[in-house]
């Protein structure tokens, strides 16, 4: 990342400009993850979340800690999150939450540690955390449908988007287990997000995606409606299935 003139991390910049279709479009994280995430920590007062985006998973945090800090750099992010009475949003970068020192219980980052200055952030768990913290970092991949469905999704994934996805991608595509992570993990459940959709709401969540964006930047065209063609033939209007999103977490003890 890029520094800015007061020295703190500029962020990559994929989804303000469409915000509310994120806030939308993007399926949000089972009950289950915010109940293991409250066994493992320490205590449940506080648990800071950076790059919360629109708060799919600030609200469920919200639900099992007495607190919740969730920060994001983008105001248009931060203005399609609702609310919730635990729930203190902050337009802040992930890097300097604002927090005092050693007082949050968790820190926890969901499909967006990808995009930090991963130093920095790291500093900023330490310094923030108090004996005993967790740090979880989430991420998922591709959606799972039908067979027939997926390869279709295969194609628009690694075909026509090849080019226009930020390389940041390939750390989610490997569930993080690429980037560095300095910490004493522990094993973490098997989850996944699970939707019952139509072929038009994978489409609209297809369209949330950072390299339709940069697509759309180099052709001044979408990619969404050639590839609508192709999925509405292996799923036809009207039916529904369910599309599964295993999650990838990495875990562990900060001040191990």
């Amino acid at each position: 990342m890029t520094q800015t003139g007061g020295g703190i991390p500029a962020f990559k910049d994929h989804f303000s400009a469409h915000s509310a279709e994120y806030a939308a479009r993007r399926p949000a994280y089972p009950s289950a993850l915010a109940d293991w995430l409250a066994r493992v920590v320490p205590d449940t007062a506080l648990a800071l979340e950076c790059g919360c985006g629109s708060g799919q998973l600030s609200l469920l945090l919200g639900g099992r800690f007495g607190r919740v800090v969730a920060t994001d750099a983008s105001p248009q992010q931060i203005a399609n999150a609702p609310p919730h009475p635990s729930v203190e949003y902050r337009c802040v970068p992930a890097e300097a939450s604002g927090l005092p020192d050693a007082c949050t219980d968790l820190v926890v980052v969901a499909q967006a540690v990808h995009w930090f200055d991963l130093p920095a952030f790291y500093a900023e768990v330490r310094r923030v955390a108090r004996p005993g913290a967790m740090i979880a970092l989430i991420s998922y991949a591709a959606p799972v449908i039908e067979p027939a469905i997926n390869a279709a999704l295969r194609r628009f994934h690694h075909e026509t988007m090849r080019a226009y996805w930020p390389p940041e991608r390939d750390l989610v595509e490997a569930g993080y287990r690429t980037l560095p992570f300095p910490f004493a993990e522990i094993a973490a459940p098997d989850l996944e997000m699970a939707v019952d959709w139509a072929a038009e709401d994978l489409i609209g969540y297809l369209d949330t995606w950072s390299a339709v964006r940069a697509y759309e930047r180099a052709h001044g065209t979408s990619p969404i409606p050639a590839f609508r063609e192709a999925l509405l033939r292996a799923w036809p209007a009207g039916v529904r299935h369910t599309v599964r999103w295993p999650l990838a977490i990495r875990a562990g003890r900060v001040d191990a």
